[in-house]
Formats: C-alpha cells, structure tokens, sequence
C-alpha cells in the first residue's frame, strides 16, 4: 500500500497495535487506523509502512520476503514442530499424515493405479505375445484401445465431476469418486473373459469405469487442498497467503508416492509369484501378479470411501460464495463471465496442461525405448521396473522442491512453470540434434542424466503449477469446473502422446517434443496470471464486483500488476489499482457484513447469519460508529491520536 510520508507514522502504530493488550474498556479510544491495519494489513504481506510486499522495490521486496518467510514464518513453523515432537515423536508424522496423505490419498491410490497400466504391459507381452504383440489372437484394435479408454474414462470424470463439485458440492464429489475407484479396482482384479481377446475388452471396460472416478479426483483435491485454508469475507487467512500452493501439491505430489510404490508392489510379487524376477514367466506368475497389484489399492479405496464420508466442512468455502451472490444450484451466470472476464486465464490453464501432458505422458510412453537404448541387451522386464524406480525417485525429489517453493513470492507459480518448460524444451532438444552422439555407449550417461532431468523439472514444474493453477486462479462458485476443463485439455495431450509416439521413430520424438515446452513457457508468459501471495478471499472480492456489473470499481491487490498475466495489463486491466481507495471501501464492506448479520439476527433469522466479529476492537468500533453511513470516511485521523494510542499500550 503506497503511501505519503506523513501517513508512515499512524502506519507504523498500526502495525504495531498487533501486540496491543487492552481491556474492553479501552477499545473506544483506539483510532481506526489501529483497530483495522492489524486486520486489513497483515504483516506477512505489508511492511511496517503498510506497503504491499510487492509494490515494494526489489531489493526491499527480498529482504522483506526472505526475512519473514524464514525468521518469522519459519522459525514458528520449527519451533511448532519441535514443540510437538518433544511431547510425542510421531507428531510430526501424524500432522503430515493429516495434511497430506489424506487429502491426496485419492490421488496416490489412481497414480498407483495407472502407472500400473503401463508397467504390467511389458509382463502381458512376454507371456501372452500372440495377444499383446503380435496380435495373433486378439484384436489390435481393443488392444490399442485400452490405453484410450482409460483416458477417455478420465476425461468424462473431470468434466463431469468438475460440475457436480460446483453444482452439489465438493464432499458429494470426493465420496462419488472414491466409490467409482473402488468398483473399477473390484473389476479389475476380478476381469476375466472366455478367451484372451475377451479378457482385453472386458479389461478395457473395467479401465473405462475406473478412469471416471480418477478424472474426478482431480477438480476435487486440488479445490478441497485450496479451500481448506481460505477466509470468507472482506479478511482472509495467514495460512491461505502463505502455505496455500504448498497445501495443494503436498496432496499433489501423492501421485508420485503412488508410482514409487506400484513398481515396489509388483517387484515384489513377481519375485514372489515366479521365484524370479527374469523371464520365463509362468501365467500363473503374472495372473497373481496383476490381480494382487489391483487388489492392494481395493483395499486402501475401500478406506478412503469411509474416511469420506465422515469429512466436515469440505463445502464452507463454495456454501459461503454462493450466499454471498445469492446463487442457489449451478451458477451459470459465473461460468459465463468466466470466459468472459477470464478467458486468457482458460487459455493458459487448458493450454500448458496440454502442453504438460504430451511432455509427462510422453515421458511415461518413452521411457520402454530409453530403457532399450541404455540396455540393449538386457530384456528382462525386472530391469524395465528397476530404471522406472529411479526415475520416479528423481521425480519425486521435483514433487517436494515444488512444494517447498511454490509459495515464495521471489519465485513461486510462474516462474516455476517456465523455467520447467525451458529445462525440458532444452533437455529434449540436445540429444535431437545429437542422437547418436549421446545413445553410443561412451556417452550413454550424459543420455540418462537429461532423461532423468527432464523428469525432475517437469515435476518441479509444470506438472506441480498446472495442478495447482488450474483451480486457483478462479472464483469458487465454478473453480471445480474450470479445473476439470482444464484437466481434460490436458488428458487430450495424453492422447496426442500416445498417438504420436506410435507413428514416429526414436528421434523424431525428440525433435517433435520439445516444442511443447517451449510452448507451454511462451503461453504461462503471456496468459497466466502469478497469484503468488494473493489471498482467495481477495479474488473472491473482486469477483463479487464482476458479478454486480461493478468490475471497475474494484482496485485492490487482485489487479495488482504481480497478481495479472501479461495479456490482462495488455487489455487495461489493474490501471484502477488504488490501495488507499480499497481500504476505505474494505471497511465499508466489513461493516455492512456486520449490519447484515446484525439485522438477522434482531429478526430472528440467527441460523442464516450471525454478526460477524473480527475482534474486539472492531466490534467496539462498528458498535460505536453504528450510526454512521457505510461509505464515511474512517480513515482521517491526526498523529497525535495515534501517537497518544501509542504511549498508552507500549
């Protein structure tokens, strides 16, 4: 918040009333400046002077950042931890278990699960050739179609899901998709067929059925992650500002422990199952092996689906939006102006989705012909399994530098996402130009080094932001819907993936594929906006304006340059960015909540709202200003009220 030296004084104090210890008798003489800085200009985000972190100059905006990232913020975040742990050593396991495990379960259970897919083919083709490879006895077509179906499965899901988690609500879609999960993973232990070819549709249908119930997994973790932590109203959350991004790709990066532990599984149990890990395999070996590796997430869905049940909350968020406009059922007029208003923003979310998934399902597809290149003549499908392991070892260590950087305003969303673009374009694009070079055996290291790099930065990436933005940078009433739009974009680079890869050899795809990154960075440069440090409950504001046809009246931090895309500034938007303005009209709006819930409850409507009290401050000040008009200036007060409030609580 920019403001004129002889404001920095009353700032100052203001900021400084955060640690004011008053009785209820002494609230009335507090100026306003000291009973709503504290409030409206949080600490984590403005500087003492009441500046906006990024209105700051650079290298005030650093020093800023960095101290209270990591001697605030930090330091409480530690000394919690190890609060917790001298009274109980799993402490911090448990609150890890709570704040992630169980909110991306679903998404750990469906990475399991597909990446299955991919990793028993290998075992389907050495034993059942005639079917799998040469097509002997089944028909290419459904063989081929097996892979289609499952994303079409998920496509269908993330739409569908998307729209039921706007219409009916989030709790509602979490349940539906864990139940749907756990049908699909009982019919694909138990498929079966009269013959091989029978088997394969009857497998390919199972898939189908299971892919819905993934696809809507992905709108509703990423907005359940988000909204757990938002404010409703004028005010919004330090953990929302600070730990948002980190509270989604931390359920996010769940898909990755999925992977790791579905190539464990199988190991295992064909190791198991066959007496060992090379060919030959028995049928019977790898019957055992695919239905248990199914059988394993039944079990772990059959949990989530009770653990879902019982979920509290998961609606306040979208429940308090809709109220607030008025909206009952799906809010079409909000999808609307959603592509009005944010089409660049859809652009930018569907597009480098897009672009994401023909870079990380075409890593997946590709990842047999890098194996081949490193072992020529090693065919054992052990050591197929062995090379994926480290691969999404390396992968996961992006999964948790994602989640540790995604919400420092120095780097986070945006910059995260190009430079994982641009290290993937050039990573793809060197052995291109120098295949030969670098798949000879003198060179082969350098060849799985970029290999196992691009998996690292696709993770510490695109693959984290992509998740994350897609519902973000929406408002709540239709943030599910647009991220399972999105998400679905993104399954159709799946597809071009998977289609591409089956027509072009080896180093065609390396001169095809890099492209989509650079693309993918050209794109989040342009149209996407870095909502970094920016509160939801702040978007939500500005979207209420949008909705009342009053777009133009609002000039707070969500017009910020920082917080717009590129073509957003291009078009005008943020040229009423005015801080000073906003905070008069942020107290006028918290006083009107306050009326409204007020009035309620005088009329005996209390279970529709009750009045909404901030603090004590705030509720003696509305109290005694009761009489005023909303839009009164409250902001004039002289220094030496200020100064006076000082003295009288230092």
């Amino acid at each position: 918040m920019s403001t004129s030296p002889s404001d920095s004084p009353p700032l100052k104090a203001a900021n400084e009333a955060t640690t004011y210890s008053v009785d209820s008798s002494s609230t009335d003489s507090l100026p306003d400046r000291a009973v709503f800085d504290p409030i409206l200009l949080p600490e984590d985000s403005y500087d003492v002077d009441g500046t906006y972190w990024a209105d700051l100059p650079f290298t005030e905006r650093v020093r800023f950042v960095l101290n209270y990232d990591i001697f605030v913020e930090g330091k409480r975040e530690l000394g919690e931890i190890w609060a917790d742990a001298k009274k109980n050593p799993f402490s911090p396991l448990i609150t890890y278990f709570k704040s992630a495990v169980l909110p991306g379960a679903g998404l750990g259970l469906e990475g399991y699960v597909l990446f299955s897919i991919g990793n028993i083919k290998p075992l389907f083709k050495a034993v059942w050739k005639e079917c799998w490879d040469t097509h002997g006895v089944c028909d290419a077509r459904w063989v081929n179609s097996i892979e289609y179906l499952e994303v079409a499965g998920i496509m269908v899901g993330q739409i569908l899901v998307g729209i039921q988690g706007d219409w009916v609500g989030r709790k509602f879609g979490l349940v539906q998709d864990a139940v749907i999960m756990f049908l699909g993973l009982v019919l694909l232990t138990a498929s079966w067929g009269t013959s091989l070819n029978g088997w394969v549709i009857c497998y390919a249908w199972c898939l189908f059925i299971y892919g819905i119930g993934v696809g809507g997994e992905y709108p509703m973790t990423a907005t359940m992650s988000m909204e757990s932590r938002t404010g409703t109203g004028v005010v919004s959350t330090k953990e929302d500002r600070l730990h948002r991004g980190r509270s989604v790709t931390s359920a996010f990066l769940m898909q990755g422990w999925g992977q790791f532990w579905n190539v464990v599984v199988l190991m295992v149990v064909l190791l198991i199952a066959n007496g060992s890990g090379h060919p030959p395999y028995s049928e019977k070996a790898v019957q055992i092996a695919f239905r248990v590796s199914f059988a394993i997430p039944a079990i772990g869905t059959a949990a989530l689906v009770w653990h879902r049940m019982f979920l509290k909350n998961t609606n306040q968020e979208l429940d308090t939006q809709k109220k607030k406009s008025k909206v009952t059922g799906y809010d079409l007029e909000s999808l609307k102006l959603t592509f009005t208003h944010f089409g660049g923003r859809m652009f930018a979310t569907a597009g480098t989705w897009f672009a994401n998934d023909v870079f990380f399902y075409g890593n997946k597809l590709f990842q047999s012909e890098f194996i081949k290149v490193i072992t020529p003549d090693d065919h054992s499908v052990m050591t197929g399994w062995k090379w994926n392991l480290v691969n999404v070892s390396v992968s996961m260590v992006g999964y948790y530098l994602a989640s540790l950087l995604i919400d420092n305003k120095l780097y986070g969303r945006k910059r995260m996402q190009i430079v994982g673009f641009m290290f993937d374009f050039i990573l793809f694009i060197i052995p291109a130009f120098a295949f030969k070079y670098f798949t000879s055996r003198e060179h082969i290291y350098g060849f799985q080094a970029m290999y196992f790099l691009s998996s690292f930065f696709n993770q510490f990436g695109p693959n984290s932001v992509t998740f994350l933005v897609a519902a973000e940078v929406y408002p709540a009433s239709v943030r599910a819907s647009a991220h399972g739009f999105g998400a679905a974009v993104g399954k159709l680079g799946a597809v071009a993936a998977a289609i591409l890869y089956s027509y072009i050899d080896t180093q065609t795809k390396f001169y095809v594929v890099p492209w989509f990154g650079l693309a993918g960075a050209i794109m989040t440069w342009i149209w996407l906006p870095d909502t970094t440090g920016l509160d939801l409950s702040e978007q939500e504001r500005r979207w209420r304006y949008i909705r009342q046809g009053r777009g133009e009246e609002y000039c707070g931090v969500a017009v910020h340059k920082n917080h717009l895309s590129l073509w957003e500034r291009w078009m005008g938007i943020g040229k009423q960015y005015n801080p000073d303005r906003d905070y008069k009209m942020k107290i006028s709006e918290m006083r009107a909540e306050w009326e409204e819930g007020r009035s309620k409850v005088k009329e005996g409507h209390a279970e529709e709202g009750c009045p909404i009290v901030w603090n004590e401050h705030v509720e003696a000040y509305f109290q005694r200003t009761a009489g005023r008009p909303a839009d009164h200036d409250v902001i004039e007060h002289t220094t030496a009220e200020i100064t006076h409030v000082n003295e009288k609580h230092q």
